[in-house]
């Protein structure tokens, strides 16, 4: 059974600075393209950022680009979200995602519970 745990969400002021993890069990990690999504109140779910399987490609939404970085471990089978110069607009509940045929914002076979953003102005 595929799981996908995210830890790291929390209350941060605006220009903070938070890191998200997300813990993947159940697959063959190193073979699935990994991403991050995030859905705020009474928006859409929408992409924040992708890594490839080896990790040397990665993508962003316009967003977050110089803010955010992706990275991920496959010997720990975990993927990072580091988010700095956090803004009120970041605030959303962030998932991570798994697919085996990802492509970078979409084709995504297995989804995390979500762990909780806030950014306070």
């Amino acid at each position: 059974q595929v799981q996908l745990v995210e830890s790291g969400g929390g209350l941060v002021q605006a220009g903070g600075s938070l890191r998200l993890s997300c813990a993947a069990s159940g697959l063959s990690f190193w073979r699935y393209g990994m991403g991050w999504f995030r859905q705020a109140p009474g928006k859409e779910r929408e992409f924040v950022a992708a890594i490839k399987r080896l990790g040397g490609s990665t993508r962003y939404a316009d967003s977050v680009k110089g803010r955010f970085t992706i990275s991920r471990d496959n010997a720990k089978n975990t993927v990072y979200l580091q988010m700095n110069s956090l803004k009120p607009e970041d605030t959303a509940v962030y998932y991570c995602a798994a697919g085996i045929n990802s492509d970078y914002d979409r084709e995504y076979d297995h989804w995390g519970q979500g762990t909780q953003v806030t950014v306070s102005s």
